[in-house]
């Protein structure tokens, strides 16, 4: 399999990419490698290891000998191969690169062992767990590549995958691009796919989080057998793209939740094969989800709703407000936060709004229609994506005195329940470099025909200044069915940043782009929706009804979320 990666232009340093894509998460095949002196040795498996693809022709692969030199005497818990996979390289010249580089250098003058890993450029690396699971596949650095060089690296890569892996924690940044020399491989033997080697993978990538004894998925996916018994399920609602739950069409996404092509085919034609288990001895290592515990790490405060909200047993519920003084005596900076519902069973979603002493007290703010969601959430929770620790240098701002307003929606789920949902937050260390900030585009003014099955509407706002934005979140009711987010600069014409043609209710993603989008002032930054106010719309509560704004289900909000930070220096 050869992972799909974004185009690489001349200079273009890397940049990460969604694991799916990249191979994350899928076996490498038991194979068997011989190193230049001769030595035969199978490829992973027992410990760790990490394999980088080299070259002693490619001048960004010579430039990589020092520091990969250094990062394997630095990591001696993992096994080191070097594959070179250029037949014109000369003997003599890789004999010296493997003398300077330790562990064990591979000559692969076919092509076959870098094939069968998926490479595609002479500066891929890919770290393995102990059971031949690619954990992070990508650049070592950004301090190299095809026409450029820099002093120093600003981001570390592969040393952070290093020290994720060593500590047993997951890889912040589990794929990037490796700009290097490119490589033409042949295409990698495919092989037969069976629960332990491919889907059990598929399945810990994409479902497990929520699919799983305690999670908040209605049956667990944990084994074969519970996958098999509800193949039909399954195959239902992967084949319309109902889950996983990802719904942008197009576009590079760090947090893309959907399954390759390649992906949905291997499910659908290993339930259609009847599900053969394949050799346990090819299963990845179990995944664990420790019960309680903040995915954060432990927070330095906690912020709980003041009393329990009773949850009833059937129907449905409005939205619950709740506010919790934070008692901040002094301005502080939010490097990470986590949204935790004590009943997550009965929890769609959590937008948790920071208020300053002054805010939201004033008859007139709290008569505005959408005052309060234009403002921006601080913290946000919808299952499967209920944490956000941001990288150094990023940090939201809660100014002294400040206090919380949760705005939470239930859904009954035919248990009566109690919930008191909280947020744990991991201060900064400092004031950081930029400032994330969210705004939401809005439009309290909507009013949707009764009966109309695709009535837009829309938002927008010229820019005062340059912005740089990190994410999108839309909003909307039971009655939106898309939307999309478009830039139009000044005397330009319009792009679309993020494009939804299917918005589904259930799920309030958040939409990160690999690389942040760089606004100038002047732009036009647009948001519109399309509604189904019609009888065809099964979740629809009232047809004959004109729909306004309005926080409660029954109403309807457009609501476009934007998570940005100014930059610096003016471009």
């Amino acid at each position: 399999m050869t992972p799909t990666l974004l185009a690489l232009t001349l200079a273009a340093g890397p940049v990460p990419v969604a694991p799916q894509h990249a191979g994350v998460g899928r076996l490498v095949p038991a194979l068997t490698a011989t190193t230049l002196a001769g030595e035969a040795f199978p490829l992973g498996g027992g410990r760790p290891t990490v394999v980088a693809v080299t070259s002693t022709s490619c001048p960004v692969s010579r430039k990589y000998v020092p520091e990969l030199a250094r990062l394997a005497k630095a990591h001696p818990g993992f096994d080191w191969v070097f594959v070179n996979p250029l037949a014109a390289d000369e003997k003599a010249d890789m004999a010296k690169a493997a003398a300077e580089l330790g562990g064990r250098y591979v000559a692969d003058p076919a092509g076959t062992l870098a094939a069968a890993l998926g490479a595609i450029s002479t500066a891929d690396v890919f770290v393995l767990d102990a059971k031949r699971t690619v954990v992070y596949r990508g650049a070592v650095d950004d301090r190299y590549g095809p026409g450029f060089s820099k002093d120093t690296a600003t981001r570390t890569y592969l040393a952070d995958a290093l020290a994720a892996v060593t500590a047993g924690k997951s890889v912040a940044v589990p794929a990037t691009t490796a700009p290097g020399c490119d490589l033409d491989l042949p295409t990698a033997p495919a092989t037969a796919v069976t629960y332990h080697n491919r889907v059990s993978r598929i399945v810990q990538r994409h479902c497990l989080e929520c699919h799983r004894a305690g999670g908040v998925g209605p049956f667990p996916l944990e084994t074969r057998a519970q996958l098999l018994s509800h193949k039909g399920m399954v195959r239902r609602v992967v084949d319309d793209g109902r889950m996983p739950p990802w719904f942008a069409a197009g576009g590079h996404w760090a947090n893309d939740r959907s399954l390759t092509a390649a992906d949905k085919a291997a499910l659908a034609g290993w339930l259609a094969a009847g599900g053969p288990e394949g050799n346990a001895a090819d299963a990845p290592a179990p995944l664990t989800f420790p019960a309680g515990e903040w995915v954060i790490g432990p927070p330095d405060a906690v912020y709980q709703i003041p009393k329990p909200v009773a949850v009833k047993a059937d129907g449905v519920m409005p939205y619950q407000v709740a506010e919790v003084e934070t008692g901040l005596t002094e301005d502080r900076w939010v490097q990470g936060f986590e949204v935790k519902p004590t009943a997550p069973a009965v929890v769609h979603h959590v937008l948790v709004f920071a208020l300053s002493p002054a805010e939201g007290k004033s008859r007139l703010e709290r008569a505005v229609a959408g005052a309060e969601e234009r403002r921006g959430f601080f913290a946000a929770y919808v299952p499967g994506n209920a944490s956000q620790v941001f990288p150094d240098g990023f940090a939201k701002k809660l100014v002294k005195g400040s206090r919380l307003r949760f705005q939470i929606h239930y859904t009954p789920n035919g248990t009566a329940a109690e919930d008191q949902v909280r947020v744990g937050v991991r201060w900064a260390n400092g004031p950081p470099t930029h400032e994330l900030k969210v705004t939401g585009l809005s439009n309290p003014r909507l009013r949707i025909p009764a009966g109309a099955a695709a009535h837009p509407e829309s938002a927008s706002i010229r820019l005062p200044f340059d912005a740089v934005v990190t994410g999108f979140m839309p909003h909307l009711h039971v009655r939106g069915s898309a939307c999309k987010y478009e830039a139009t600069p000044a005397g330009g014409t319009a792009t679309t940043l993020l494009d939804i043609p299917r918005y589904d209710f259930n799920w309030q993603l958040s939409y990160r782009p690999t690389e942040p989008v760089r606004l100038a002032r002047g732009t036009t930054l647009k948001f519109t929706a399309v509604f189904d106010n019609s009888s065809g719309n099964p979740a629809n509560p009232d047809p004959t009804r004109v729909v306004p704004w309005g926080q409660q289900t029954t109403d309807e909000m457009l609501l476009g979320y934007v998570e940005y930070y100014l930059p610096k220096t003016p471009r």
